[in-house]
């Protein structure tokens, strides 16, 4: 599973139209097909049904909640990423992991 089929599936499943959803996400129709094709065969079924309009399937419901999330966690990796990288170092030397777990912007914090 890789990070632009969640984000292909998220936006599928707001959109309901493969054109409108490839567009938001800057790609291809038929690239984004393949890659929800992709992600289907991974997970052992059909997330959408396709006929008369697209619709998720129960498995595509069951599994919306957990690529939702990993979608919100890897924003919020690249936010505290991001956070970090912006904070000049007092003497630039690199942080610990300890140093790093007792962050604000730890997850644990």
């Amino acid at each position: 599973m890789q990070m632009h089929q969640i984000r292909y599936f998220l936006a599928l499943c707001e959109e309901r139209n493969f054109t409108r959803a490839a567009r938001r996400c800057g790609v291809s129709q038929p690239s984004l097909t393949n890659a929800i094709i992709g992600l289907e065969r991974e997970l052992g079924g059909a997330l959408f049904q396709r006929k008369p309009l697209i619709a998720l399937t129960v498995l595509g419901h069951a599994i919306h909640p957990y690529l939702d999330r990993i979608a919100q966690n890897a924003e919020h990796a690249r936010e505290a990423a991001q956070a970090l990288a912006d904070v000049p170092s007092a003497n630039s030397e690199p942080r610990t992991a300890d140093e790093i777990a007792r962050s604000p912007l730890s997850p644990s914090s």
